[in-house]
Parts: structure tokens; C-alpha cells; sequence
């Protein structure tokens, strides 16, 4: 998920049409920031962040609140040097 204070929203600055962008602020020289995204159902995503919570990983309130992705789409422009998993699952729709 996207922290807010770092959501900077095009929609307020730019056309609706641009993409969110993340601004990505300094880290403690000590600490490796790793960013965690979870995209989905906003149900699947907030049963994630549960589990998550459920083992011990993230708080929950560490989370940003669930962010609809516009049309436009979502831009991530990584540092230098930097590299990205991505874990894909299929999880059972909870009615």
C-alpha cells in the first residue's frame, strides 16, 4: 500500500488523468526501506494486511488507507539500484 504522506494525488495538481505518483522521502542511514504493495479487492487487501498483522509482520495502523487506483493507472519509479518481487496469489473471494 501507499503511505498518504507520500501520495502525492495528480488529481489535485495535474489532470485527473495523470497517474498517482510516490514520492520516495529519506531513509535512516541504518535502515533499508523496503515498500510493501498490496493490489486488489479492497477486501483481499485489507485480509492481507490482517494476516500480516496476525503474524507479527505490521501493525495494521501502519497501513495507508486502501487507495483506489485510477484509470489512468499508478506510476513507481524505483532508486537506483534497486529491485522488485512480485508475489502474485489467488485467494478465495470472501462473499
Amino acid at each position: 500500500m501507499l503511505c498518504l504522506p507520500y501520495l502525492l494525488s495528480s488529481a489535485r495538481d495535474r489532470e485527473a488523468t495523470s497517474p498517482l505518483l510516490l514520492a520516495n522521502p529519506k531513509t535512516q542511514p541504518e535502515r533499508e526501506r523496503l515498500l510493501h504493495l498490496v493490489i486488489g479487492s479492497p477486501e483481499g487487501v485489507r485480509s492481507v494486511i490482517h494476516a500480516l498483522h496476525k503474524l507479527q509482520y505490521a501493525e495494521q495502523a501502519t497501513w495507508s488507507q486502501v487507495i483506489t487506483i485510477p484509470e489512468s493507472g499508478m506510476l513507481i519509479t524505483p532508486g537506483q539500484g534497486e529491485v522488485f518481487s512480485l508475489l502474485r496469489r489467488d485467494m478465495p473471494r470472501t462473499s
